[in-house]
């Protein structure tokens, strides 16, 4: 009887906070509801990947900023990843500089607000040179004020069924490639080969469907730089920021992984006369998956969402999209639905997607022990 009266309660709050809503939206002219997704917006969305242009729906300004999280998400979960990984070994380094050097970077990092280094590398990105005497690495990467630029490949007469083989030729590649680096030491398979048969088939695709291929290399043209690929200093800066905070996350989660293992397992490989880091790589690593890749999830699904504070350094994710549009059209409740609906959907599949992983690394373990 309790929990169906807490039930009624919770259900009878609802009823009546949404009715006071609706009250207060009609007194001041506003019709509750989603139409005012298919109007005009007013705005426009600098940096964005679907072409958004002031005038089009707040539903694609919506999705430009949707797939603007997507982006930053996708690939800060890789880089922190890729930078942890590397951090959490050198901390187990018998170099007594090198583990406290990434030492003192982790207890610097983790306690240190992220807002905080958000507004430091925003700061910084702002500080570097104009793009006429932007920092340039071999004439290759320019660091200027107004962004990063690299070199970026340009594609030209892709027709869709091109792309579609492509995408399945380059998902086969990863596969080969996934599966080379596992049996390699049994000679079953081997990444070369399978990058080789992957670029033949990519070339004869590209042929066939008259497409090309080139690489695009940025240059300092008058007052701007031009070519290639750029970073604007507000998506480099949310970028890095994320990386390296959640990078110390991830260096400790995975030094805690390699901690888990019995030292039995580091002295029978050594004795078999494998190289430290191919114990690490081939027997370490993969059993530490185990315990490293949950508190990972964890971690990955903060950054999603801590990649919200975009909105202090003016980079156009989805909350900053979603606060204009709230700003803009007075709806304030429908669009805070929207925002908590489509982080939600974003954390769900990130779950999924590491539970799924999570599930296969706990199969092997069990077949294995």
């Amino acid at each position: 009887m309790l929990q169906l009266g807490i039930v009624i309660g919770a259900i009878a709050l609802v009823v009546v906070l949404g009715s006071n809503i609706a009250t207060t939206m009609a007194r001041i002219g506003i019709t509750p509801g989603f139409e005012f997704l298919e109007r005009a917006a007013n705005f426009e969305i600098g940096d964005n990947m679907i072409g958004f242009r002031a005038g089009e729906s707040y539903a694609r300004a919506i999705a430009a900023g949707l797939v603007n999280t997507a982006k930053i998400a996708v690939l800060g979960c890789c880089l922190a990843t890729v930078l942890g990984v590397a951090l959490g070994i050198m901390r187990l380094s018998g170099n007594l500089m090198l583990s406290g050097l990434v030492r003192w970077y982790v207890e610097i990092v983790r306690n240190t607000p992220l807002l905080l280094q958000l507004f430091f590398w925003t700061a910084l990105a702002h500080a570097l040179p104009p793009p006429r005497r932007a920092i340039s690495a071999f004439e290759l990467v320019f660091l200027s004020n107004r962004g990063v630029y690299v070199p970026g490949l340009v594609i030209t007469n892709l027709a869709l069924g091109t792309a579609l083989a492509s995408t399945i030729v380059l998902g086969g590649w990863l596969w080969l490639v996934w599966r080379g680096w596992r049996l390699r030491q049994v000679g079953l398979l081997a990444p070369l080969p399978a990058s080789l048969l992957s670029t033949v088939a990519l070339g004869v695709l590209f042929a066939a469907g008259n497409a090309s291929i080139s690489i695009e290399l940025p240059a300092i043209s008058g007052f701007n730089i031009r070519g290639g690929f750029s970073l604007t200093p507000e998506f480099a800066a949310l970028l890095v920021g994320l990386t390296v905070k959640f990078s110390a996350n991830i260096a400790e989660i995975v030094r805690a992984g390699l901690l888990s293992l019995r030292r039995e397992q580091w002295d029978a490989a050594l004795a078999l006369g494998l190289h430290r880091g191919n114990v690490i790589r081939l027997v370490v690593l993969p059993q530490a998956l185990r315990v490293i890749t949950p508190l990972a999830t964890s971690s990955y699904l903060d950054l999603v969402k801590d990649s919200s504070l975009a909105v202090a350094i003016g980079y156009p994710d989805l909350m900053n999209i979603v606060n204009t549009t709230a700003n803009t059209t007075g709806q304030a409740f429908e669009a805070l639905l929207i925002v908590v609906l489509l982080y939600l959907v974003l954390n769900l599949t990130v779950s999924a997607l590491m539970n799924l992983y999570n599930s296969r690394v706990a199969l092997r373990g069990e077949r294995a022990a």
